[in-house]
Parts: C-alpha cells; sequence; structure tokens
C-alpha cells in the first residue's frame, strides 16, 4: 500500500489496521505480520531509544532517526508520532517537512504542553490553549509538501465534551483525521458522537476499554485507522525477560524451549542476508 492509497482509503472510509513499532527490527515484523500502516510509537522509541519514559525527553531529531530508518526499511505507510511538534506553530512546519521528507505518510500531532506527558500513565496532563492547538494543525497543514501526507489532530482532553470540542477546532484547521485519548470516552456510542461531530475519520489507539470491550467490527465502524501501539514492545520485553533470565540461571541455551527463539537460519534470512550474498555474488565475484 502506497502513501496515496493509505490516504484513498481512509479518506473513503475504510478502517485500516496498524501496529506500533520501537525500531527498525519491529516495523519489519509488524510489515511480516500483514498490518496495513505501522505507527512509530513515541512511548517506545523513548524506552528502545534511551530506556527512559515517554515524557519528551528524546529530541525531534533522534525520533526523526527512527522513523527514516522505519520509512527506509519497510513497504507500508509509516504514521508518526510526532508528539506536540517540538514547539509552537513555526517549530511545527519544520517538524512536518523533515517527518514528510524522511517518509512519514501520516503525523500525529498532540495538543498537551510541552514536555508531555503519556496519558497511559499520567495521573495529570496539561493541555495548550485551543487556539494554540488550532495554530499547530493550520501550520502543520500548510507546511506539508504532499496533500496525501496526512495530519492527525491528537487531543488529549479528558471529558467527552472537551475533547469533541478540539476535536472540532483541529478538524475545522484541516486536520485529516482525529485521535482522541480513551480516557475520554466511556462507549462506542461515544466515539460515534465524536466521529459525527468532527466529520472526519478517526485515529483509535486500542488501549483499555477498547481493547477489551469492542470487537473487530465495532472498532472498524468508527476508526479509519486502528492501532495496537504496544503490543510488540511489551510482548518483546516479556519473551527477552524470561528468556536471558532462564539463561542467566542456567549457564546454558538449553534452558530454553524450542519456541522460545527464531532460528539463526531463519532471521538470517528475514534480515537479508541471501539477498546481500546474492548481491555480492553479482558485483563483486572478480575482486581478488
Amino acid at each position: 500500500m502506497t502513501k496515496s492509497e493509505m490516504a484513498q482509503a481512509i479518506r473513503s472510509g475504510k478502517c485500516l489496521w496498524s501496529a506500533g513499532c520501537h525500531d527498525v527490527l519491529s516495523a519489519k515484523l509488524v510489515e511480516k505480520a500483514g498490518f496495513d500502516v505501522l505507527l512509530t510509537s513515541g512511548f517506545g522509541i523513548s524506552a528502545s531509544l534511551l530506556g527512559q519514559p515517554d515524557v519528551e525527553v528524546y529530541s525531534m531529531t533522534e525520533n526523526l532517526g527512527v522513523v527514516r530508518n522505519v520509512s527506509n526499511a519497510v513497504q507500508i505507510p509509516v504514521i508518526a508520532d510526532a508528539d506536540t511538534g517540538y514547539g509552537n506553530a513555526i517549530n511545527v512546519m519544520r517538524t512536518v517537512r523533515e517527518f514528510e521528507q524522511a517518509g512519514a505518510a501520516a503525523m500525529i500531532i498532540e495538543d498537551q504542553v510541552m514536555p508531555k506527558r503519556c496519558p497511559a500513565v499520567a495521573s495529570r496532563l496539561e493541555l495548550i490553549p485551543v487556539e494554540e492547538g488550532v495554530s499547530k494543525i493550520r501550520a502543520a497543514v500548510a507546511a506539508r509538501r504532499d496533500p496525501d501526507t496526512l495530519i492527525v489532530g491528537r487531543t488529549d482532553a479528558d471529558t467527552k465534551e472537551e475533547s469533541i470540542r478540539r476535536a472540532r477546532a483541529y478538524a475545522d484547521a484541516g486536520a485529516d483525521m482525529i485521535q482522541p485519548i480513551s480516557a475520554g470516552y466511556a462507549s462506542l456510542d461515544d466515539l460515534r458522537d465524536l466521529r459525527e461531530a468532527c466529520g472526519v475519520p478517526l485515529s483509535l489507539q486500542i488501549m483499555r476499554w477498547l481493547e477489551s470491550d469492542l470487537s473487530g467490527d465495532e472498532i472498524e465502524s468508527v476508526a479509519g485507522i486502528a492501532h495496537f501501539p504496544l503490543v510488540s514492545l511489551l510482548s518483546a520485553t516479556r519473551a527477552m525477560e524470561s528468556a536471558l533470565t532462564r539463561v542467566r540461571n542456567a549457564r546454558t541455551t538449553r534452558a530454553l524451549d524450542q519456541g522460545d527463539q527464531t532460528s539463526l537460519n531463519d532471521f538470517k534470512h528475514f534480515i537479508g542476508f541471501p539477498e546481500v550474498e546474492r548481491l555480492q555474488e553479482e558485483f563483486m565475484k572478480d575482486i581478488a
């Protein structure tokens, strides 16, 4: 799926399924699993790149580097978590241009103050005034060079009323999609109210009650994109922790079950060694 095909599908009312990645390897696995698009998760990038919480301690340049490497490694569209846009409307314009040039097919820009906090764990979120949020979305739309680069206006308002107010304002400012946090909503009907009020497709992170209470069909009835943002990060963490602990305690890899690891041969094929060997044979066989 190309970026243009992604934009056309979302604008026509189709729901695309996405999973979060935190590095290039996890991105390639998301693609291999058959997801339509993928999300570079700020939560995951902060954890994997710096080993720190998602409180915007990494820089725009560090985030951008991951997005560029992921975009170069996969064929499916990449949706970038661009946090707060790293400043005011003028900063947002540079952010959009840089991420678009790096290969991002869409960017999510949220309305928290800098530095942001992760809604999944924070007890309190502080939002910028809605007028400032509107200025950032307007600037983002003006800065993109390709109209099929989607601007996703995220609101971290934790009540339905305020979330809808902000969603309407961001959609009116040109946002192609709206992404709410689940704390502001309690039911599928609430999400339908948001979708109707803002008039653009929703980008939903399938967490909390959305994950436990809704079916795939119900999610597709309201979402333009449905993300599983942390499956790869949390699954990899549990698997590595378990395997490494067992090997360290036993001092042998025989402590692992056969299915605990991808075989080295399978991994070499997945990561591309056969293609490198083919190219070496084609271009370097005559070198002494």
